[in-house]
């Protein structure tokens, strides 16, 4: 009788023991709003998460709609990590609500946002009649490789908590994207030092042009938010008469506006990336902010 207890007893421990160790074994679900946060997110917590990313790179995250792929995406998540500021106001509200997952609901420890841990530019009044702003600061803030590195500390203690054994690796990762970040800087720095100013189709390269000092000489939107009116487009050919530059604009938004810029006044334009594709790595990430700075520098 005693022999039979024992082995049941064994059994269970056992039992117990591996079920422990499978569970310590299991990556952090993670649903990632955009590629730049999940290449973070992936970065960051290396082998210990799974990252799904929500929304395309090639497609405008202010104005997409909660889809049933979202909502599936965040019932099985751990951890959502967004940008913020409202940048996906219009989907992930309603992709939250309909995935029921009361753990990564704002305010849990499963719910990330980038941009509270960093200083953010562009704060406006929440006037819609300005067109399409964000009150509570500029969104876009993964452009700027500093602040970048600054979520990925602050990611890696999220992920920490819901993983405390991998925290010395998840805060190795951190500090080696930082050092990253730090070795490039001057190089980016030393390109935009000669760059004679940019003019943008919307307010999503700021932290970049601010980060490295290149002058930003107007927007083709007349207002966040509006398309490029005839009228406005005269008037900055009038503004800028006299200047220098190059016109960005990321590679989904209409490139009208930046050939009427050449015709007049022979700026060249770039269509450039600001997210990276999807399963993108550093490296990507990286070279999407070199083609910036290129196309900033580059064109006289």
């Amino acid at each position: 009788m005693w022999h039979r207890r024992w082995v049941t007893t064994a059994l269970a421990a056992l039992a117990a023991i591996t079920t422990f160790g499978t569970a310590a074994a299991s990556p952090v679900q993670v649903a990632a709003t955009t590629t730049n946060m999940a290449m973070l997110a992936q970065e960051i917590g290396g082998p210990h998460v799974e990252v799904v990313t929500m929304a395309p790179p090639d497609r405008d995250v202010h104005y997409l709609e909660a889809r049933p792929s979202m909502m599936a995406a965040l019932r099985r998540a751990d951890l959502v990590v967004s940008v913020g500021a409202e940048l996906e106001e219009g989907w992930l509200p309603a992709a939250l609500r309909g995935a029921s997952n009361p753990a990564v609901m704002p305010g849990r420890p499963g719910y990330f946002e980038a941009v509270a841990h960093v200083d953010l530019i562009g704060h406006a009044a929440p006037d819609r009649g300005q067109g399409d702003v964000h009150p509570a600061g500029n969104p876009h803030i993964y452009l700027d490789p500093v602040r970048t590195a600054q979520v990925a500390h602050a990611l890696a203690g999220r992920l920490a908590e819901l993983a405390p054994e991998h925290r010395e690796t998840f805060q190795n990762n951190a500090a080696r994207f930082e050092a990253t970040v730090d070795k490039r800087l001057p190089r980016w720095q030393e390109m935009a030092a000669s760059a004679p100013g940019v003019l943008l189709f919307h307010e999503d390269m700021d932290y970049l042009m601010e980060r490295l000092g290149i002058p930003i000489h107007g927007y083709l939107e007349p207002l966040p938010g509006i398309p490029p009116t005839a009228r406005h487009l005269r008037q900055l050919v009038r503004d800028l008469q006299d200047r220098q530059g190059a016109t960005l604009f990321t590679d989904f938004q209409p490139a009208g506006g930046a050939r009427f810029i050449q015709r007049e006044l022979g700026w060249n334009y770039h269509a450039l990336p600001t997210h990276v594709p999807v399963g993108g790595d550093a490296d990507d990430y990286f070279d999407t902010i070199d083609a910036i700075v290129w196309a900033a520098t580059g064109a006289r």
